[in-house]
């Protein structure tokens, strides 16, 4: 206690810039592969497509993002072993926010795709093994995170893979393309709002003290799901035939179709990931910020509203100035994209979150999102996927943890060894 109220205002500090940098690099990293479909596929600009993420990735934060966040991330330790050394999960916290922050920055300097949530898990197991001790890491949990790195992209891209069929059989080869995607996209825009509906309804509003039976979830879900694709139908109603570029590419009218369906997909995605991912960032701020006030370790701290403004502006920083690296790897390097296959792959992205999130299943929306992008390129054989490139974004992945555990491990070292036992 006597470390708290000697240097608590310090640790405060620390916290808030530490905490700003991790969801800067959420931003950099994470939203950029939600964003990077919708780029690729030249739906939208770089610069559109920030936009979208900062206006819509900031009310997920706040409409959404929760008001009350557990102290540790998806329960990967226990810190009751240390109740009466607060300043150590202090520490540990610090050095979990800095180590996490640190390798989505060098993960997304060099364009790979990683797990924000994974980031965040590696350096809490990293500290709890030398601050706490190693049975204080819930193995078991550590080992679905580790399944997760199979079953999220198998997951997401079968589904992917399945929609770009559909959209093949039903649209694109078609005897009148344009006519098609004229009346199937709304069906198709009714999954987007169906799906990303269950996620806010499943995992986004549990602040607001709404308890929705899942009957009634399913309802609301189906009416969001009929005005999204009410407003597509009404944007592709609008979509002449362009013959000049027409004589180009065959199916250049189609895909002005599904520009305007991927936009609106990318506007939900970003919601959705607002509203459920901040916590990795802003969750152990929150700590830090709980046992300085209390003096105490709660299973549970509040989150003020300005700690939530803090991880939105972080998250919107970093993918301003460094988003485009990721962006570049998911929209352009796995695969080849286009509006239709973009828009599959977000569709399949976010079906997979809330199949997940209902059954249980460890997935990465990460990799999910790099699952699908590699279905659609496998709707039209593996030989439109580059290979070298999904190696090092896999190579990526299985480094995440022990890297974040490592670093969380030595800036847990320091920060003992500036302030003290």
């Amino acid at each position: 206690m006597e470390i708290l109220t000697q240097h608590g205002s310090i640790f405060v500090i620390m916290a808030l810039v530490f905490g700003g940098y991790m969801c800067w690099g959420i931003g950099a990293n994470d939203v950029a592969n939600a964003m990077g479909t919708s780029v690729g596929s030249k739906a939208v600009t770089v610069m559109k497509a920030i936009i979208i993420a900062a206006v819509f990735e900031f009310l997920g934060v706040v409409l959404a993002g929760g008001h009350v966040t557990k102290t540790i991330r998806k329960g990967i330790i226990d810190p009751t072993t240390i109740v009466d050394q607060p300043h150590l999960l202090v520490y540990g916290m610090l050095a979990s926010l800095l180590a996490a922050g640190f390798w989505l920055m060098v993960a997304s300097w060099k364009g790979w795709p990683v797990s924000t949530t994974h980031s965040i898990v590696g350096a809490l197991v990293g500290f709890a093994a030398v601050g706490i001790g190693v049975d204080a890491v819930q193995w078991s949990k550590l080992a679905q995170i580790v399944a997760s790195w199979v079953v999220s992209p198998l997951l997401g891209g079968l589904i992917a893979f399945f929609l770009m069929l559909s959209v093949l059989k039903l649209i694109l080869n078609s005897d009148k393309p344009l006519l098609s995607a004229r009346k199937w996209g709304p069906a198709y825009l009714f999954l987007v709002g169906f799906f990303i509906a269950l996620v806010t309804l499943f995992k986004g509003l549990k602040h607001l003290d709404i308890k929705l039976t899942p009957v009634m979830s399913l309802f609301w879900s189906v009416v969001m799901g009929c005005m999204v694709a009410a407003v597509g139908h009404f944007f592709m109603r609008r979509v002449k035939v362009d013959e000049d570029a027409e004589r180009v590419f065959h199916f250049a009218s189609v895909e002005k179709v599904f520009a305007p369906m991927q936009v609106i997909t990318a506007c939900a995605m970003a919601f959705a990931h607002g509203s459920n991912d901040v916590a990795n960032g802003v969750g152990p701020l929150a700590a830090v910020l709980s046992i300085v006030d209390t003096g105490t370790v709660l299973q549970s701290s509040p989150m003020p509203n300005w700690v939530l403004l803090i991880g939105g502006g972080g998250i919107v920083l970093g993918l301003a100035t460094m988003g485009f690296r990721v962006m570049k790897t998911i929209g352009k390097e796995i695969t080849e994209l286009t509006p239709s296959r973009g828009f599959c792959a977000e569709l399949a992205a976010a079906a997979t979150v809330v199949i997940a999130s209902r059954s249980g299943l460890p997935v990465s929306t990460t990799h999910v999102t790099v699952g699908a992008v590699m279905g659609v390129g496998m709707a039209r054989g593996i030989a439109a996927l580059d290979l070298r490139v999904i190696g090092r974004i896999v190579i990526s992945w299985l480094i995440t943890l022990p890297v974040g555990a490592l670093l969380s491990m030595i800036f847990f070292y320091i920060l003992r060894s500036i302030f003290g036992q």
